[in-house]
């Protein structure tokens, strides 16, 4: 007997990666293509049924053994329906409705969802909250994602608008967010805010010295949180100082969550949380001065199994039922 297997496919604003998940949660087999998403709907759903024929093509016996298909793709949009609503990274897409297109061209359950509440699911099911029942996710890089699932399940609230925890403001006079709030976490500690915060850091006459003023000096707007990150590594002073900046503001948004959800497990992931991860211990240390939960220290904060394929196995995860 062949063993079950998923069908996950993950789209973004320039590719679609696809690929065999396992029902235990092991990518088995990925491939990506270009995805064209700022033509006409059918050219944008093209790019993903080549993307699914690839894989089908690549491994010419597993239909046989799909569960079904997952989708994340980018929102807004309505995970019951799987129609995509209006995406600002994926234009070509108004109202579509993708869950049926994919099953009509490929005659199987097909499950379109998020990349944050997916990757939570996955997380759950088979990552770093394996084993817990409530968990809280949060996926930080160039926006900030998150995901609840209680009990094995995603909570999407009344009409699936739930779990937009990147968009909790903790500064109501904070940077406006792309969002049309200020203070947003998303604008506070995303990868670009955490560039922007460096740059203005350096601009400063009192600012430490910093490898970082020779990225600065090459061209300011490039300097990138994965600079930041190089130069940390590095020893640098002033990007340790931005990080632990960072890291301290995730610990307000935090205590926020955890006095709502009192989660049992906080998962991070994303490639900005790769780089918050050296700071778990300074936000565990801080969490109970922002949180009246005097159990808080008790939650376990850590890092996500699933790094650049989260997408790919929080797509597989939707197959598993909600």
């Amino acid at each position: 007997m062949r063993e079950s297997v998923a069908l996950g496919v993950d789209i973004g604003g320039t590719k679609v990666a696809g690929g065999i998940v396992s029902l235990d949660g092991t990518v088995l087999f990925k491939t990506r293509l270009p995805m064209v998403g700022s033509g006409d709907a059918e050219a944008g759903f093209a790019a993903v049924k080549a993307t699914i024929d690839a894989v089908l093509e690549a491994k010419p016996g597993v239909a046989q053994s799909l569960v079904g298909i997952g989708i994340c793709s980018p929102g807004p949009l309505d995970p019951r329906t799987g129609v995509v609503i209006n995406p600002p990274n994926v234009p070509c897409w108004r109202n579509f409705p993708l869950a049926a297109e994919t099953q009509k061209a490929f005659g199987l359950p097909v499950r379109v969802d998020n990349d944050a509440n997916a990757a939570a699911l996955a997380e759950t099911l088979w990552g770093a909250a394996q084993g817990y029942q409530n968990v809280f996710y949060a996926t930080l890089g160039t926006g900030i994602g998150t995901g609840i699932v209680f009990a094995n399940r995603i909570y999407y609230g009344r009409t699936g608008g739930a779990g937009e925890g990147g968009h909790v403001s903790i500064d109501y006079r904070g940077p406006m967010c792309a969002c049309g709030k200020r203070g947003c976490i998303e604008a506070l500690c995303s990868g670009p805010a955490i560039a922007q915060r460096a740059r203005a850091r350096l601009s400063e006459p009192a600012a430490p010295s910093s490898m970082l003023r020779e990225v600065r000096g090459r061209n300011p707007v490039e300097l990138t949180a994965e600079d930041v990150g190089e130069a940390f590594r590095a020893g640098d002073p002033l990007a340790r100082e931005v990080l632990e900046q960072t890291a301290d503001l995730l610990t307000v948004w935090l205590g926020n969550v955890v006095d709502l959800l009192e989660p049992d497990v906080i998962v991070i992931g994303g490639g900005a949380g790769e780089l918050i991860g050296e700071f778990f211990n300074r936000i565990r240390e801080r969490l109970p001065s922002w949180s009246i939960n005097q159990r808080c220290g008790e939650i376990p904060l850590v890092k996500a199994r699933y790094g650049a394929d989260a997408g790919i196995a929080g797509a597989a995860a939707l197959c598993r039922g909600q």
